[in-house]
């Protein structure tokens, strides 16, 4: 008897340190139990420490790496990380229409944390009119949403600011994450076109382990979509995930170490366990 389950795909850079990238995806993808496919976009030289070279797939690769996945897999969400230039977001654009691929994921990666460049400047134009139409969501942090915008973010509003001016770019929906401000809450912003507006706080943890954290969020959230869960359900999911994966960080390397990719699950079956022994406890009292 065969089992079968949803099928996604992310279409970004490669990390060789694994925190970050293809490979954190791929780890998100198998924890929240769909199948993932990649198309890899960048070879990157990177570690905790940061990055240290970008190497750009070519366009041909790009486009055979789409298509041997466009005509052999049911693809029920779609995530798209770095991409780098201007050719890959045509090709990823058209793939997206030709293949009608839906439950698409942009998180609109451009610069790493140790500062070097993910998304070429001439590009950025080409990512707002062809890939944003298509994207159900847009994930950006504070600094990519200034980017995107051209405004400065400070205050509240001007969170909603942006949420409207990258909602006027064709997109369904945007999220802005919190996570460069340094409140003691981290507080993301949901906003769609019909105007609902959701905040998601949490409790920021004191840590310089977070690599990886935008790419694996959006991972998660690709998962739970291409699991046909509603958006605020995925988005809820993909909160609780991520701040499990940074509670519970692994310390390797030297730098801005990575999250743990299976701290959620982790927890889950923790509390199982727990309510199962307390279930048995509650038997054997009753008994006595």
């Amino acid at each position: 008897m065969s089992d079968s389950m949803p099928c996604v795909l992310t279409i970004a850079g490669s990390d060789s340190g694994g925190g970050a990238g293809i490979q954190a995806d791929i780890k998100s993808f198998q924890e929240r139990d769909v199948f993932g496919t990649s198309v890899i976009t960048a070879i990157t030289a990177q570690n905790t420490c940061g990055v240290q070279g970008v190497y750009p797939v070519e366009a041909k690769a790009v486009q055979q790496q789409l298509q041997s996945v466009g005509e052999d897999f049911f693809i029920s969400a779609v995530k798209t990380g770095m991409l780098f230039n201007t050719d890959t977001i045509a090709l990823v654009a058209n793939a997206i229409s030709e293949y009608r691929w839906k439950n698409i994921v942009v998180d609109p990666v451009m610069v790493s944390t140790s500062g070097h460049i993910l998304l070429e400047e001439e590009a950025i134009d080409t990512l707002k009119t062809k890939l944003f139409p298509l994207a159900r969501i847009v994930t950006p942090n504070i600094p990519e949403a200034e980017h995107l915008t051209g405004l400065k973010i400070e205050k509240d509003i001007d969170i909603l600011k942006a949420a409207e001016r990258i909602l006027s770019m064709g997109v369904k929906s945007v999220l802005i994450k919190g996570g460069h401000k340094k409140d003691e809450y981290v507080e993301d912003v949901y906003v769609d076109e019909k105007g609902v507006c959701i905040r998601f706080s949490s409790k920021r943890i004191d840590t310089k382990n977070t690599h990886g954290t935008g790419c694996t969020f959006s991972a998660v959230l690709t998962a739970e979509l291409g699991k046909r869960n509603n958006i605020d359900e995925a988005l809820m999911t993909s909160k609780r995930y991520i701040q499990s994966a940074i509670e519970n960080v692994i310390s390797l390397g030297h730098g801005h170490g990575p999250t743990n990719h299976g701290a959620y699950r982790k927890k889950g079956i923790k509390e199982r366990i727990i309510s199962v022994q307390e279930t048995i406890d509650l038997f054997h009292n009753g008994d006595s």
